[in-house]
């Protein structure tokens, strides 16, 4: 099945893009993306889902693809967590709903997580792809970051406006074959390296020959051209914004209540040496009505990597909680 075209709807003062599949009068589940990912990210879960009976809707989140959002330096306070969750539920009121099933991968897991804190009525359940629930952290995430990995940990080095943006905007698809690989390593494996290849510093191989870049190429050239048409479009500053506002986010979580009480599922991934499994360890402290699962032989991107698995777990729960 083809992906959808997109329609737009406005919410929180952007057009978004929202690509659709399944029934109007099925639960809505609404599918969260990634850096640096679309909502094209999910297209072997939308036909999945509108099968099995779901309204699924993905939109391209703000800065991404066919989503535009603000320019410039004195944007980057536009891509803090307030303002990604107020798409999301402006969107429901765009479409008229009241409630939808959130589910994320990658950055898209950090936000319908905090749908769940920040809009509470607004969201049934959540499904976190990779991305479990973390909890605020005792200190600033990027000083915790740089003490831990330095400075050329990836999200370390994306604090600098416009370093990062250039160097992968300057050769989109190189940077798409960069992103997006299936891992060449198992997560032990990793963990056996010596510590100074553990620094996540991601953007100095980069810069090396690409036939010394670890793993497979996970896309193929349908794909390739897909995502490289739509971040040549959009450039990548947009998406990287998020990450500028990880120190904002936290100033602006303090006295949150960490309570998810809708019902979860975590899907974790054996092999993703970022957001590891062991990463959702006592997320049941937070998140009293969880289920958890882990995929096998799983790198970071799962929707692309495991299909079938992700959709059957998804589906499973799906079902089982809102069917």
């Amino acid at each position: 099945m083809a992906f959808p075209e997109p329609y737009y709807v406005k919410t929180n003062g952007i057009d978004m893009a929202v690509y659709e599949q399944g029934p109007k009068d099925g639960v809505p589940v609404v599918l969260c993306h990634g850096f640096p990912e679309l909502a094209y990210s999910w297209r072997h879960q939308l036909p999945a889902l509108a099968k099995a009976g779901f309204r699924v809707i993905a939109p391209d989140q703000r800065g991404y693809g066919n989503t535009v959002g603000p320019k410039g330096p004195e944007a980057v306070p536009l891509y803090d967590m307030k303002h990604l969750t107020d798409d999301l539920a402006g969107m429901l009121d765009a479409l008229g709903l009241e409630k939808a099933i959130f589910a994320g991968h990658d950055w898209g897991g950090i936000v319908v997580w905090q749908m769940a804190l920040r809009h509470p009525d607004r969201v049934s359940g959540v499904i976190g792809v990779n991305t479990p629930f973390m909890p605020r952290s005792p200190i600033d995430p990027i000083e915790g970051m740089r003490a831990v990995f330095g400075e050329d940990m990836y999200i370390v080095f994306f604090q600098k406006y416009g370093e990062a943006d250039a160097l992968l905007d300057k050769d989109v698809a190189r940077s798409m074959r960069f992103w997006y690989r299936k891992s060449g390593m198992t997560l032990a494996e990793f963990d056996a390296r010596p510590a100074s290849e553990k620094n996540l510093a991601f953007l100095k191989g980069f810069a090396a020959d690409e036939s010394l870049w670890p793993g497979k190429v996970l896309l193929n050239e349908e794909e390739l051209a897909y995502y490289t048409a739509a971040f040549k479009k959009s450039g990548f500053t947009g998406g990287i914004n998020w990450y500028r506002n990880f120190s904002r986010n936290w100033k602006d979580s303090e006295g949150l209540v960490e309570k998810v009480s809708v019902p979860s599922l975590m899907i974790s991934a054996a092999d993703d040496i970022v957001l590891r499994p062991s990463m959702a360890d006592g997320m049941e402290q937070f998140v009293p009505d969880l289920e958890k699962h882990v995929i096998p032989e799983c790198g970071h991107w799962t929707q692309a990597e495991q299909p079938e698995a992700l959709n059957r777990l998804m589906i499973d729960w799906l079902k089982r909680r809102f069917g």
